[in-house]
């Protein structure tokens, strides 16, 4: 995968830059694996707004993604690689011998003809996209799509360019250290998969103008600073001031930018050994 960039033909276009989606190899999702997808424009049941700065945005369906890889012992070959519009990892098309077809997210390096497979054994390849447990890993291996519970499905580490690496393997546990730098604990009866994931420059792309905001369903963020007192505790001031409080918080007055929210009393801290701050 590669970065383009765009003749600066308008100012959006000057700094726009976008995927050149060359490790594509079929334009048409599969059938089969598609759900329609309604947009909730970050509302609940009740319809009021939880989740702002979202809605409109252009249509798309949903890929029932494997993640759970659970067809173990059975090669499957990889026929095609897709996007999808719903993440920002490319997903590769597998066809088991059965002719099933599934849908995995793609790792880097990851071919149209390749065979990749499932597996609980301990002789399986340490191959890049076979899905193998954690205790069958060596240490040092870099990993994606890591399941927390035994049979739940991999959770964890499934965006563009990500990888996860085992550090050392302890009593019924192996160390994995995550992209943001922590360090947790993970059954060695879970599953992982081997490789980075694709899609690797993702994080390299400008979106150049607000449009291109707009058609992936992203509103506009306005600023507590740029409102008024009533609409915000920023707001207000004669000219350009200052936020005013002694921290920054949200527009409901709780503190923001860097106050942790996390419980003390978290079931999973104990499976924590460094935190990524």
């Amino acid at each position: 995968m590669g970065i383009k960039k765009f003749k600066p033909t308008s100012p959006s276009r000057r700094w726009m830059s976008g995927p050149d989606f060359s490790e594509i190899t079929k334009d048409t999702p599969e059938k089969s694996l598609l759900l329609p997808l309604k947009s909730r424009a970050g509302r609940n049941s009740y319809g009021r707004i939880t989740v702002r700065h979202q809605g409109g945005g252009h249509k798309r369906k949903l890929r029932i993604i494997d993640f759970k890889r659970d067809i173990f012992e059975t090669p499957a070959k990889v026929v095609a690689i897709e996007y999808d519009p719903n993440r920002t990892s490319r997903i590769a098309l597998v066809e088991y011998p059965n002719n099933l077809k599934k849908y995995i997210i793609a790792p880097a390096g990851l071919q149209v003809g390749d065979v990749i497979i499932s597996s609980n054994e301990k002789e399986a390849e340490i191959k890049t996209g076979n899905c193998l447990l954690l205790r069958h890993i060596p240490s040092g291996t870099m990993i994606h799509n890591i399941e927390l519970a035994k049979g739940r499905g991999g959770q964890i580490v499934r965006s563009a360019g990500s990888s996860a690496q085992i550090m050392a393997k302890e009593g019924d546990f192996a160390h994995v250290k995550l992209p943001s730098g922590e360090v947790r604990l993970v059954s060695l009866d879970c599953h992982a998969t081997i490789g980075q994931i694709g899609n690797i420059e993702h994080e390299a792309v400008q979106m150049g103008k607000a449009g291109r905001r707009r058609w992936m369903g992203i509103r506009p963020t306005v600023r507590g600073l740029a409102m008024n007192p009533v609409d915000h505790p920023h707001g207000g001031g004669e000219g350009k001031s200052g936020q005013g409080n002694p921290h920054p918080v949200t527009p409901w007055g709780k503190p923001t930018k860097g106050y942790k929210t996390r419980s003390p009393n978290k079931y999973s801290d104990r499976f924590i050994l460094k935190r990524r701050k």
